[in-house]
């Protein structure tokens, strides 16, 4: 059984699967805009968190859209480009210094919020009324739009699973520019989460200035 947080009350269903349930919920109840949120990286030691908010065009996808965590490296490049072409989508980045400053649940909130400003910037003639954000976990938003927060949403919302793998795709992106800069900590494999090499590689150089030294193990 799985809570479903909605506006400010809860309320719970059962058994959904990744489909559109949600969408078609909301849009039958003229939520004809409605937006996946999603996040990547709350829990490495090092490197940004993203998030990304999508708004899909279609539910048709060739490629398999799922938690960006169940797809291999290959299936999510495929599944990106294949979102991109087929939503309207922000991206939201929060850097390693916000992290630690105001902590990892703050800094998803405002990688968040980035995420669903710069896809409401993209959306032309938008009516506020008509637009539903789908949030995976708990995440409170300090956006004035209707929200449903869903427990593991990328695994029971096609927008959200959406919203996921561009998210991920994104931060893996930026932590393989920052292994040319560092690579002696090895991101290009691990992409920053605290892996046994991860550790060994902070041992023996220390951390770098993209480490989240609020972080325990930096």
């Amino acid at each position: 059984m799985e809570q479903i947080a909605v506006k400010n009350h809860t309320v719970r269903k059962y058994g959904f699967s990744n489909g559109v349930y949600f969408e078609r919920k909301f849009g039958k109840k003229g939520k004809n805009l409605v937006i996946g949120v999603d996040e990547a990286g709350r829990g490495p030691l090092a490197g940004p968190v993203v998030a990304a908010a999508v708004y899909l065009k279609t539910f048709n996808f060739k490629n398999r859209i799922d938690d960006s965590k169940k797809l291999t490296p290959l299936e999510r490049q495929k599944a990106f480009f294949e979102i991109a072409d087929k939503s309207v989508f922000g991206i939201g980045v929060v850097n390693e210094k916000i992290v630690d400053r105001l902590n990892i649940l703050v800094a998803t909130q405002i990688a968040m919020e980035k995420a669903i400003e710069e896809l409401l910037e993209r959306l032309a003639a938008y009516k506020q009324q008509r637009i539903h954000l789908l949030v995976d976990g708990n995440v409170k938003l300090g956006i004035n739009l209707p929200r449903t927060n869903i427990i593991k949403g990328d695994a029971r919302s096609k927008s959200i699973a959406s919203a996921s793998i561009l998210a991920k795709v994104t931060r893996d992106r930026i932590m393989c520019l920052y292994d040319k800069i560092f690579p002696q900590y090895g991101f290009i494999k691990h992409k920053g989460y605290p892996t046994k090499a991860h550790r060994i590689a902070l041992k023996r150089f220390g951390r770098s200035i993209i480490h989240r030294t609020s972080f325990a193990g930096v």
